[in-house]
């Protein structure tokens, strides 16, 4: 039965390609499949192409194929990778700028389409109401400070670009599950109505696309987490899909970590708001119907998924300006640890109300007490901290206040409280974007969608 052999690439922007050597090494993988863009790392890829319009895509995409492509050419391995952000074919350049340089060979695709940041004014005259999809708010109290909008596209483009010759893909937006759904449907010719067989390459997508959590890293509950093995070499999970739609997960023998049945569940459920309809660009996926086969020696068979439909409609986030951030830091140690924090907040809480600053909201934390817990820290604990450190950041639509915010926390340092360590101010302020998730119809963003492959010699 055919088969194909697909290894996790990055995770995130700024995530590690060392695991992914070990994958195209003694992985047998035919593909690496890169996820580079969290949700919010549009918004970051905004930040660099406002300093630089040639900028914009997520700049690690360059070193980590520099230092693979000799590795994965060899083999045949082909990179899948959403890099491109706000600017594909800035990422091809910088690659083939780099590949150039090294004299390395490859045919590169660019997929774009998915901005729609242009099309704002049109998509609303065509009746797309834009609405914030968790709250029905108008897009007309963002619109004048948008900033960018992508749809999340589906795994077809990338599926073309494949049967096209690229050996490198660079996608803009595209579902983080369809970077692995594209390869597989390529290689193994599944119609794009066989719904039950898109859930399963839509559910091995969704345990590769966040490389090392599906095998190890960031698993278990207390004590659980300990008996994952050699996380120093912890290998990226590795997906062999048959053509029946079965997949066997695994990652690269010798590797540190562990794939089993309990940390590709905990991977399986991430960022999942209905396990029964979970929805992408290709598909509907099911997952009350899967089967997770554990056979040991970091080997689990999955099977079952169901899927329905793909939805009528795309996802799309747009960013905003949402004001200004501003933030100061101190921390103390025992004795009274957080009472000098306390009291340090106090002091700055005091210092805006002099001053009559308008802001639109401020968050004060004691980072060793109520950082992570909030409101279910253990107030009996207080008085005993070793060391504790007050975090206090402001929002606000002007941004001197937010620069002027930063620099009253240095004064601290011998006019506060005794014994200061750890202080942060005096930063530059920082830009907020705001996301707005809404639904546009496919087949109003579809026909745009554009394939580039280009030969880099």
């Amino acid at each position: 039965m055919k088969s194909v052999r697909i290894g996790a690439g990055l995770g995130f922007y700024g995530d590690s390609w060392r695991p992914v050597r070990a994958s195209i090494e003694s992985g047998g993988v035919k593909y690496i499949a890169s996820d580079h863009l969290a949700e919010l790392t549009l918004a970051i890829l905004q930040k660099d192409r406002q300093k630089d319009p040639n900028a914009g895509y997520a700049r690690d995409c360059v070193p980590m194929l520099i230092e693979l492509w000799p590795l994965a050419a060899g083999r045949g391995v082909k990179f899948v990778m959403n890099a491109g952000g706000l600017n594909p074919h800035g990422a091809r350049e910088a690659v083939a700028r780099a590949f150039r340089e090294k004299g390395y060979k490859a045919t590169i695709a660019v997929i774009t389409g998915d901005s729609i940041s242009d099309r704002i004014d049109d998509l609303q005259v065509r009746g797309e109401t834009l609405a914030h999809m968790d709250t029905g708010a108008d897009i007309g109290s963002v619109r004048e400070r948008l900033l960018f909008a992508n749809a999340y596209l589906g795994a077809a483009p990338i599926a073309e670009a494949l049967a096209q010759g690229a050996d490198i893909v660079i996608t803009g937006r595209v579902a983080d599950a369809a970077l692995s759904l594209g390869p597989i449907m390529h290689e193994l010719n599944w119609r794009w109505d066989d719904w039950e067989k898109l859930a399963q390459g839509l559910t091995v997508g969704h345990l590769l696309e966040c490389s090392g959590q599906a095998s190890g890293g960031n698993f278990g509950s207390a004590g659980e987490w300990a008996k994952v093995q050699n996380f120093l070499h912890l290998g990226y999970p590795i997906a062999e899909v048959s053509e029946d739609g079965s997949a066997l997960l695994t990652k690269a023998p010798g590797t540190g970590g562990r794939v089993s049945f309990d940390t590709l569940r905990q991977q399986l459920l991430y960022e999942v708001h209905n396990p029964h309809a979970y929805f992408s660009p290709d598909v509907v996926l099911d997952m009350g119907t899967l089967h997770f086969d554990d056979k040991g020696d970091d080997r689990v068979r999955i099977t079952g998924a169901g899927g329905a439909k793909r939805p009528d409609t795309l996802k799309v986030v747009a960013g905003y300006h949402d004001g200004w951030m501003g933030l100061g830091q101190i921390g103390f140690s025992w004795p009274d640890a957080y009472l000098k924090c306390e009291t340090s907040a106090n002091i700055i809480k005091g210092l805006i109300e002099e001053r009559g600053w308008a802001l639109d909201d401020i968050n004060i934390e004691y980072m060793g007490y109520n950082a992570l817990l909030g409101a279910n820290a253990d107030a009996s604990q207080r008085d005993s901290l070793n060391e504790c450190f007050l975090r206090m950041t402001v929002r606000t639509k002007d941004k001197r206040i937010a620069e002027g915010f930063s620099r009253l926390f240095p004064w601290l340092g011998l006019s506060g409280p005794p014994y200061a360590g750890g202080l942060r101010g005096s930063e530059r302020s920082r830009e907020l974007l705001g996301l707005w998730p809404t639904l546009v119809r496919r087949e109003a963003i579809e026909p745009g969608v554009a394939i580039d492959v280009e030969a880099v010699a």
